[in-house]
């Protein structure tokens, strides 16, 4: 099957970006950069440390639960990832190498998270890694990566509080979703008080924490906070003390199959998130997740996140056309899968960039280097080794996808370690 793709250009330099936009309006298709070949870059001055490279091939890791109560959400991380690999390959790879790639199982498991991280790094030699969704998966190989340095291209929106040279967080941080999407449901819905639930790991509890101190910062109330195992799908009796508390957000944090069974309970239990009486706010819940919630189970709710697949942009809708056609028109595309998807195009990048695949010149060529059409639009790697990217809110909508009701006019810088929030 012929797949007409959309390839994301990188930009390294002003110089470059306007040879590409010159050669765009000629009518060309030109891809940064343009031409390069193997035998330019000879192995063994490009792979010093004795990763995965030959004269023809690089070999990287992909490394997200396909199993267990996350696979629901990082299955279009895996999904995304593969569709950027088959891209750069069209393009002729990197530093004209084709890429191969390992892909490992998480399980939902974080101990399993840590093997298989040190088997893609010692056994396998793999160049970089994408991977993880939770925070505890990414905290359970964070010392992996850094003991064996290693790189991960990390996707997931995420609670901060975290900065490593040997990841590129290209989800957002507790700044550009959790406080933004409390300043707006506060000055746009005027909301009062908050009835916090979430997950029982580190993500939820500390993002509650740091929306709670927040939410006090505004004088307003936290009436209910309450925690439950991945996994559980008994979510009865919180809809109860809500129900009793009628706080004016649910401000939910609840993650993987979970979700499922809070939604559909949620509505039998009579809360119709399209009154808004309470309005729902969640930070967890992509299109991704909707596919196995229902849009009927959700309609009304709100999320706070970067991209949706709704956004109108001619580079999400090649994007979008091209995901589909990879993986069948059914499938949808939430805020991680995106992110995900652009963690092999950074990597390409900074590669190329450094003229290198060792981790340390990567580490180094990283910051700065920007994607002018990724699907969400414009991003850049910040020092911090985060992305400035742009806040946006959606309403979820009967058929599944979301409504952008609100988008942030400039892009957010990243600053994961917020004063007053730690």
């Amino acid at each position: 099957m012929t797949r007409k793709t959309s390839l994301p250009p990188t930009k390294l330099s002003r110089r470059h970006f306007l040879a590409t936009s010159a050669a765009a309006a000629a009518g060309a298709t030109l891809f940064t950069p343009k031409g390069l070949r193997a035998q330019d870059f000879p192995t063994a001055a490009v792979n010093t440390t004795g990763l995965a490279v030959t004269d023809t091939e690089v070999t990287v890791g992909i490394l997200h639960s396909v199993t267990g109560t996350m696979a629901i959400s990082e299955t279009g991380s895996v999904q995304a990832e593969k569709l950027a690999i088959e891209q750069i390959n069209a393009q002729g790879g990197v530093l004209g190498r084709k890429i191969k790639f390992v892909q490992e199982d998480g399980a939902s498991d974080w101990p399993t998270f840590a093997e298989k991280a040190k088997k893609l790094l010692v056994d396998d030699k793999v160049a970089s890694v994408m991977g993880c969704w939770t925070s505890a998966s990414r905290k359970a190989v964070l010392p992996v990566f850094e003991q064996y340095n290693g790189m991960l291209y990390y996707p997931t929106f995420y609670e901060g509080l975290e900065q490593s040279p040997n990841v590129i967080y290209t989800g957002q941080e507790a700044t550009q979703q959790i406080i933004a999407g409390l300043d707006w449901v506060t000055q746009t819905k005027g909301a009062k008080t908050f009835y916090l639930l979430g997950s029982d790991y580190i993500w939820p509890r500390t993002s509650n924490k740091i929306a709670r101190k927040h939410i006090e910062k505004l004088g307003l109330e936290v009436v209910g906070e309450e925690y439950y195992p991945l996994g559980h799908t008994q979510f009865n009796s919180v809809i109860n003390k809500i129900k009793l508390k009628k706080p004016d957000v649910i401000y939910a944090i609840v993650v993987g199959g979970s979700n499922v069974a809070f939604y559909k309970q949620l509505k039998a239990a009579g809360i119709d998130m399209t009154k808004e009486k309470p309005l729902l706010l969640t930070i967890s819940v992509t299109e991704d997740e909707i596919r196995g919630i229902g849009g009927e189970n959700i309609e009304g709710a709100y999320a706070c996140m970067k991209y949706f697949q709704s956004l109108k942009n001619p580079n999400n809708e090649a994007f979008v056309k091209a995901f589909k056609e990879m993986w069948g028109e059914d499938m949808v595309i939430g805020d991680v899968t995106q992110a995900a998807y652009l963690g092999p195009w950074l990597w390409k990048a900074a590669v190329e960039k450094a003229g290198s695949f060792d981790i340390d010149k990567i580490k180094e060529a990283s910051p700065g280097i920007e994607l002018t059409t990724a699907p969400e639009g414009y991003v850049k790697i910040h020092e911090n080794h985060h992305l400035w990217s742009r806040t946006r809110v959606g309403r979820a909508l009967a058929d599944g996808q979301y409504e952008v009701v609100f988008e942030t006019a400039d892009l957010v810088e990243p600053n994961p370690f917020p004063e007053g929030y730690q």
